[in-house]
């Protein structure tokens, strides 16, 4: 019974052990699960973040184009006007013509000089080329700072997808390692179990045992003490029969 009482007791603490181990073993893997999940719907996230500031800066390339197109042809319209009136007023013939120009503009440019001997005509128009090489290049800094930093966009976006799915490989291994461990500590669990209820049986079996030897304990020893008696009676017939 004490050897019993000593294997039993270890192996309930094995059992505690292992109850304990496996519910650690299941949280983790519950954990890395999530995770995982997680990893994988960031990924996805990214990824459409990516297709999308794809597809803006391709609208706003178009528009870029379109802007520079546009101011590249009207430089190109009025330098053209500008070379021609600047013809026709050296040659005298549009004075009178040019002074009439002098008066309020419908649309209101930047201040622009009226250089001594020349039309304001001319000097508005020259005015507005200005302003249109401005707005070129303002719009093709814009267009090069935009496209910069789309460019790190994307590169920041595919560095967090590689990381991504490296953690992603790493706690599908770690979670299969615990699966294994956790079926490992399972498959013990079980053989502890069924080794003790082995123990609760032999237990059970010498107690009794131990019942039975001390509820014939009195019937046994009458019996015992009876033959012995039966034993001397004999005895001492046998010694009178001798002397005889």
């Amino acid at each position: 019974l004490k050897e019993n009482d000593r294997t039993t007791y270890e192996k309930t603490e094995l059992k505690k052990d292992l109850e304990t181990k496996i519910a650690q073993l299941e949280a983790l893997i519950e954990q890395l699960a999530e995770e995982i999940a997680a990893a994988k719907d960031q990924i996805d996230k990214t990824e459409v973040e990516i297709k999308k500031a794809s597809q803006t800066r391709e609208e706003e390339n178009k528009e870029f184009q379109s802007v520079v197109a546009d101011q590249r042809a009207t430089q190109a319209i009025l330098n053209k006007a500008l070379m021609k009136l600047k013809d026709f007023y050296h040659k005298g013939i549009g004075k009178e013509v040019f002074a009439q120009a002098a008066q309020e503009p419908p649309v209101k440019f930047n201040s622009y000089n009226n250089n001594a001997g020349s039309s304001p005509v001319i000097g508005l128009i020259e005015q507005i080329i200005e302003d249109s090489k401005a707005l070129e290049a303002e719009t093709t800094a814009g267009e090069t700072q935009a496209q910069a930093d789309y460019q790190q966009f994307v590169k920041d976006g595919n560095n967090l997808i590689k990381d991504l799915q490296a953690a992603i490989a790493s706690k599908l291994k770690a979670s299969a390692s615990a699966d294994a461990d956790k079926a490992q500590a399972s498959a013990s669990h079980e053989s502890t179990v069924g080794e003790l209820e082995e123990l609760a049986q032999v237990e059970a079996d010498l107690h009794a045992e131990c019942d039975f030897v001390i509820k014939n304990f009195d019937v046994r020893q009458k019996a015992r003490l009876q033959e012995m008696e039966a034993i001397q009676k004999a005895k001492t017939i046998l010694s009178g029969s001798n002397a005889k």
